[in-house]
Order: structure tokens, then sequence, then C-alpha cells
């Protein structure tokens, strides 16, 4: 089921949100997935792939977990990638709540969705690409921009890096005062 109506998104780890798109190079379509949390807007990991299979999107996953806190709700469509056994089995692991977007609703998955629009008019429409080297070296480069240096006006014109890096590092300033009290 869809978990996020009437959710208040009041900190990073709370929705994680993911997706999968398509892209032109050269020779094909390719496709990108990637995590994005909703409060800061950062994404987290993503690949590149000439198959849209579930090792793909569980790749995404297992480097956004290896890296950062879990979320409280992952968020994603009922694409066959995102209901295969595997997938959600990683995600029951780490003892996380899955929400799926209703059928045909992309809007569930707004915060990914704006991401793709993003990426696909301010980089991929604006080159073309020779191969998936030079198209996976492009995205690097821009969500290492995206993430360190773009404003977002839904988070007060400050960086997704800059929200997500302060909350986390408070968190653990908090986690530090409390170990010291006891």
């Amino acid at each position: 089921p869809y978990k996020l109506k009437d959710i208040k998104i009041d900190k990073p780890n709370k929705i994680w949100s993911t997706d999968i798109t398509y892209i032109k190079i050269n020779g094909g379509i390719v496709y990108l997935a990637a995590i994005i949390v909703w409060y800061s807007k950062a994404v987290l990991s993503w690949k590149i792939s000439n198959t849209m299979d579930t090792d793909f999107v569980m790749d995404v996953l297992n480097e956004a977990l290896s890296k950062y806190p879990k979320p409280e709700i992952f968020n994603s469509d009922q694409g066959s990638q995102y209901t295969a056994q595997a997938h959600i089995n990683i995600l029951k692991e780490h003892d996380i709540k899955i929400s799926m977007d209703g059928k045909g609703r992309s809007i569930d998955n707004i915060c990914i969705e704006r991401f793709w629009r993003t990426i696909k008019y301010e980089e991929i429409y604006l080159n073309d690409y020779k191969s998936m080297s030079e198209l996976r070296y492009s995205i690097d480069n821009y969500i290492v921009k995206y993430n360190s240096r773009r404003l977002h006006s839904a988070i007060s014109n400050k960086t997704p890096n800059e929200v997500y890096d302060t909350f986390i590092n408070n968190l653990e300033f908090k986690k530090q005062e409390l170990l010291e009290v006891a």
C-alpha cells in the first residue's frame, strides 16, 4: 500500500524513494535508477544499466544502505524489480516499511519524478552521449553538483547535502551528548 499520504516529513531518513528512468544514447537505450531522500532531496545512490533487472535496483538499494542510516519508509512504483521477492526481502531484513505508488500514479513518487525532470533538462537533454561510460561520467558529475552545489527552493535555498549532513551531524552530536551524560 501507499503509506505517504498525509505523512509529516520531518527528518531525512523518514522516506527514501526510488525509480528507474530511461536515457537514449548512441546505440540504444540505457536505464538510470536512483534513491533520493524526500526531506533533503539528496541522491544517495544511483546506477546505470542496459537491463532493468532486479539485481540492478538491488545494487542501488544495497549501496545506499551500506553508506547511510536506513529509512523508516521506502517508496517505489509497482514495477517487477521492486516487487521481486529479493528486493522486498532486503527491505524486510532492515525493518523498513514498504510503500508503493498506486497504479499509474507517478505523482505518488513526486520527489524522484522531479529529480528525473531536473537531471534530464539540466544535463541529459543537453548532451549526445556516445557510450555508457561517457554518460556515467556525466551523471556522476551532475549528481555531485546537484547534491553539493545546487540550491533548492523546497529546502530553503540550501543544497541537499547541507540539509542532510546538518541533520545527521546534529543526530550524532546528540548521541555523543547522551553517552557523555550516561
